[in-house]
């Protein structure tokens, strides 16, 4: 009878727990990082060994860049439980952010364990997929001197293959644009397109086209993913490369136009800034009040620099 009762002593606090950790989750689901980072600091202090609260709050820190704070968390939860790849992963990461903040010798100091972390990770998890493509980044955006290698990077990437077609194409994409070899980066993302067509696939080919100068391969790529996923953003991208490049203006007009009247915030670029690029067309077309006509919509909505910049543009023509 008495461990009955202690069990049902335990039970509040379980569900309690149960309930925090779906709560926070549902608060960094919806960006309220710091809301979720509130309630698990208190949930943490009351039950300091709940490795998910613990999780948790490391994720809401690293959310809102206090990588010091994720940092101290994540490693906690290594030492807990030094056989979990996600833990030596978070932890992997969040010191590498913490090595982009700081000045290169500190950096330096930094890298061998976001390295450790990694390899950690790799090798108690065959499977995850995100820590091999935090190696493939790493070692191709690291200098040579430092431990930065092609081959090790292109070593993940084969590995990221074996696991997901798509990922790895996408990897050997990012290796060989990363590394100015842009006709191999298009045959590798077009070979992810193929096996998998999804957003990401149709727009890292399209800013390798515009990143390499190609805007007509970027529009005709951007219709062939409007074709398949019929999504509203894609008509500001096609305006955004129109305007960009000054071709294709009537069609980016178009698109832009379709943009603006089908607009929700789920489409991601601001309103303000479909104004700005109608206001470049007409601004490459010669017609300076339907130029200013815009880029004041666009001011109205948004003050920014570039809209400021423009308008200074379009009263000097």
């Amino acid at each position: 009878m008495k461990h009955y009762f202690l069990v049902l002593l335990c039970i509040p606090m379980l569900l309690m727990s149960q309930t925090t950790a779906e709560r926070a989750a549902q608060l960094l689901e919806s960006k309220q990082y710091s809301q979720a980072e509130t309630i698990l600091k208190d949930a943490v202090a009351k039950s300091p060994n709940d490795r998910q609260l613990l999780e948790l709050l490391g994720d809401s820190y690293g959310y809102q860049k206090k990588w010091d704070e994720a940092i101290e968390n994540y490693e906690t939860l290594v030492e807990m439980d030094d056989y979990n790849a996600n833990y030596h992963y978070k932890y992997g990461g969040a010191k590498g952010m913490k090595a982009l903040e700081v000045n290169k010798f500190r950096a330096l100091g930094i890298i061998g364990d976001v390295k450790r972390a990694f390899k950690r990770a790799a090798e108690l998890d065959p499977t995850h997929i995100d820590v091999r493509w935090a190696m493939v980044e790493l070692y191709m955006q690291l200098p040579g001197i430092v431990g930065g290698s092609y081959k090790k990077s292109m070593k993940y990437a084969n590995e990221l293959e074996n696991l997901s077609k798509v990922d790895g194409y996408l990897a050997k994409g990012y290796i060989y644009e990363y590394d100015d070899e842009p006709k191999k980066a298009e045959e590798y993302y077009k070979k992810a397109i193929k096996v998998g067509g999804s957003m990401t696939c149709y727009d890292k080919l399209t800013n390798l086209y515009e990143k390499n100068d190609q805007p007509l391969k970027a529009i005709a790529n951007i219709e062939k993913s409007h074709k398949k996923h019929q999504r509203n953003a894609m008509h500001y991208q096609i305006g955004k490369v129109a305007a960009d490049y000054n071709l294709q203006l009537e069609k980016g007009e178009k698109c832009l136009y379709l943009y603006i009247t089908n607009y929700t915030s789920k489409d991601g670029v601001p309103v303000s800034w479909a104004y700005y690029r109608l206001s470049q067309i007409f601004k490459h077309r010669g017609d300076k009040q339907k130029a200013l006509e815009w880029i004041n919509k666009a001011l109205a909505k948004d003050k920014l620099d570039p809209f400021t910049e423009h308008k200074a543009k379009v009263l000097e023509m």
